[in-house]
Parts: structure tokens; sequence; C-alpha cells
């Protein structure tokens, strides 16, 4: 609606010239009345220049990055979710019918084990604790939690919502569901234990997919782009951003490639893993600030 435009206030007019000395009077005595208080006032408090403030999150950091080495990837693995742990890689690859568990040989790609998801769940995120291995689906609602040395089923869990990427710290899982939001869960009764909210800039973060924890940072790849995303995981704050873009060469693309997915991280020897769905190589990357 417009604004409705302001009328001068109806009532008399101007009295005239002959008003002026009368209320030049006035202004006059109120002049001096003010200048009385102002002498008289005492001096008021400086004002505080501490208002109330929020924290505010530090620069954000862009990272390049620098292959150290490429290995061999199954281009029928569609990753969902990578776990490094005493030299080998441990993968979850979806898709109905095919989904599965895999234990896999990093510098040849060789599956040394392997367990068939059922066809009716499409496999997502993996994370390691306590000699077992918890692996999320999408949209069935249930988790699977497998003995990290045989790959036999121990029990099945359940959680709201769409299951995505799952990471570890020292103490719990850490779990996306395609939203800004990471859940927490308990790797012993699987309940939801927190929420933290990831933002960037004072804006929500969607599509978390596949995480990591490195150097207790979470690493959070964006479904759908060439970019992780560094997470602190005491504040929700993005800290860094790493552009991947141009890992894959033409000749990689010359068959069917989907979406970057798939980060895992050594920590031994401080080696950081990334691959894709359906990619043909795994690489080895060092992160460089531009």
């Amino acid at each position: 609606m417009a604004r409705k435009k302001q009328r001068t206030r109806p009532g008399k007019a101007s009295t005239g010239a002959r008003s002026w000395p009368w209320l030049l009077g006035i202004v006059g005595v109120v002049a001096v009345v003010v200048m009385i208080q102002a002498r008289n006032k005492p001096p008021s408090p400086a004002s505080s220049t501490a208002a109330t403030t929020t924290t505010q999150p530090a620069a954000m950091t862009w990272y390049d990055y620098d292959i150290v080495h490429t290995y061999p990837h199954d281009r029928g693995a569609f990753t969902q979710g990578l776990v490094f742990r005493d030299g080998f890689l441990y993968e979850s690859t979806g898709m109905h019918g095919q989904s599965s568990l895999r234990k896999v040989e990093p510098e040849t790609g060789r599956v040394v084990r392997q367990v068939a998801v059922g066809a009716q769940h499409f496999a997502e995120g993996l994370a390691d604790f306590g000699g077992r291995l918890f692996q999320l689906t999408w949209q069935s609602n249930v988790g699977f939690v497998y003995d990290l040395e045989t790959f036999a089923l121990q029990r099945t869990f359940s959680y709201d919502g769409e299951g995505w990427g799952l990471a570890r710290d020292t103490n719990r899982l850490i779990m996306s569901d395609g939203t800004s939001a990471l859940r927490f869960l308990d790797p012993d009764t699987l309940g939801e234990t927190g929420r933290l909210n990831v933002t960037e800039g004072g804006q929500p973060v969607g599509n978390l997919n596949e995480l990591e924890v490195v150097k207790g940072e979470i690493v959070a790849n964006v479904w759908q782009t060439d970019h992780l995303v560094i997470i602190s995981p005491q504040t929700g704050y993005v800290t860094g951003r790493v552009n991947l873009r141009g890992l894959l060469t033409a000749a990689d693309l010359t068959r069917q490639v989907d979406v970057l997915n798939g980060i895992a991280y050594d920590t031994a020897k401080d080696r950081l893993f990334v691959t894709g769905k359906w990619w043909p190589k795994l690489f080895e990357i060092r992160l460089r600030r531009r």
C-alpha cells in the first residue's frame, strides 16, 4: 500500500508580522533556561562501546589442492561412504540392487571383502567405531552395524529422515541428512545426543553429504558441487572451502561418472583421500591455501 501523503494540519493561518516580537521573546526566554540547565547539569557518564556482541566466525580460508598419488577405483562403485583404517579402505556403495559394503586395497583397487545390502535399500554413509562399521541407508530409515573384521551383521538401528553421510570423532558418530544440520549419535545406543547447525556467513549450508573428521574438524562434501567445506564442530561455522574442480581428466569423462563423493583420512600418515560416484580413480591430495 502506498503511504498517505502528509497534509498541513488544519487550523489558523499565520498571524502576520505583528506576532514576531512576542514570539522572539518567548524563544529568548527558553534559550536562557536551557543554557542555565546545561551549566548546572552534572556530566553524563561516557556511553559504553561494549554493547552486547555476538561471536563472529573467523575469516574463511579457501584451499586448492595438489595430487600426491592416483590410485585405481572401481567404476561400478557408486561411492557413498569411505573410511581408511589399518591400511585398507572401507567403502559403502549405493543404488538399489547394487548397494554393498567393501574392504578395498587402495594401491590396487582390489576388493578384499564384500557383502551385499538388500535390494530394497540404497546404502549411504559409513563410519567405523570400536571394531564396528556403521552404515546408513538413504530413505529406508534403517542403519546397519557390522563386525569390522568379518562383516557379520551385528544389529540394525533406526532414525528419522534420510541418511546421507557418516563420520566419527573420539566419542560419537556424526550424521548428515541432506540438510544444514548435523546429528550426533551415541555409538553404543545409536540414540541422537545433539545437533549442529552449519552456517557460512550467517546462512545455512545445505546438501551436506559424505563426512570425515580431519584433525578435529569436520570435512563435508557438498552434494552436486566440487567443494568440500571445513566445519568447526564447536560452532558449526564453515571455516574453509576446498575447490576440487579438475580432479578428473577429459579421458576420465569419456564414460559415465557422477558427482564427487567419498572422503577418507589416514591419521597415522596424514593422508587425505577423495573420490566420487562411478569414478575410475581415487586421489590422495594435499591441501594448500590460496
